[in-house]
């Protein structure tokens, strides 16, 4: 093959491929749908292979369509690198900058975070996506991950951002109702709200007591993915959560819950994390320090 496939038409397919949509992809690439079917067209013919089968209901990426996103996806990654190097945007932070978080976190604490920061940036334009599960972060095409937890994969960048536990705890009426627990074991006996939420195992609790780690399978009748409603139900009466002290730390103090079996903890710190292609950007590095900075400012 003498030809080599244009970057802009690499850019889209991994778009395409990423989006599993050819609407999706041009409203993110702020194009026409004409314009990504005639960009895949070339770069199939092009490559002489077909690289998305495409219905009326959805696209899916063909067996060839799956090497070429992961070589495409390196290319554009080194392109990327090579304009932070070379350019100034290692010194001013510009273009689209793709943050993704968890639900009850993301909307709270980082979204307020990435307002400010818009403000002082207007050359950085923000997306910012909230899962209830944790993400490939370069496969989803995403900047950088402000996550709870401490389960880091070590081929990523990873900055504390603040020092973070989860605790267990209840409504005063559940336990004056149900008891309260006076060991691990006695959850087991309790209705606990469980949550199926990014690194969380669902229905399994790990907590941390006096430097060993004990494991407690519980259950409940009610569940969510989503932190917010499970704190909500515990003020409610309907069971005992696992929580970050960030969320239910100041329901602890006016008395709307109150910690249980208090020698548990489960150590959940706060982190920046990004690829390692990432360590020179400027929006990233922008981001990371606005986000220390909230940190560093309670109430901010």
């Amino acid at each position: 093959m003498n030809k080599i496939p244009p970057v802009e038409d690499l850019r889209v397919y991994a778009v395409v491929a990423r989006k599993a949509s050819f609407r999706a992809a041009a409203l993110e690439l702020g194009v026409s749908p004409a314009y990504v079917t005639k960009r895949i067209r070339l770069l199939e013919q092009l490559l002489a292979t077909k690289l998305l089968h495409r219905t009326t209901r959805k696209v899916t990426v063909t067996e060839e369509g799956e090497r070429v996103f992961v070589w495409a996806q390196r290319v554009l990654d080194d392109m990327d690198s090579l304009v932070e190097e070379v350019s100034a945007a290692r010194r001013a932070p510009r273009g689209l900058l793709r943050v993704s978080s968890s639900f009850g976190f993301g909307r709270q604490i980082v979204a307020p975070v990435l307002a400010r920061m818009a403000f002082s940036h207007p050359t950085v334009a923000v997306r910012l996506e909230l899962f209830d599960h944790l993400i490939d972060i370069a496969g989803d095409g995403f900047d950088l991950d402000v996550r709870v937890g401490d389960d880091i994969a070590p081929q990523f960048i990873a900055t504390r951002l603040a020092a973070n536990h989860r605790v267990l705890c209840a409504s005063p009426a559940y336990l004056q109702r149900r008891g309260t627990p006076s060991s691990l074991a006695d959850l087991g006996t309790h209705d606990c709200v469980v949550i199926r939420e990014r690194d969380h195992p669902f229905g399994v609790w790990r907590l941390n007591a006096g430097g060993g780690v004990e494991t407690a399978k519980v259950t409940g009748p009610m569940s969510t993915n989503n932190g917010e409603i499970a704190v909500q139900w515990a003020v409610e009466g309907l069971g005992i959560v696992l929580r970050s002290i960030w969320q239910v730390g100041p329901l602890i103090r006016d008395g709307h819950l109150v910690q249980v079996l208090p020698g548990y903890r489960q150590e959940a710190n706060v982190w920046a994390v990004y690829p390692t292609r990432l360590g020179n950007s400027a929006k990233v590095r922008v981001c990371v320090e606005f986000l220390q900075q909230a940190f560093r400012t309670p109430g901010s």
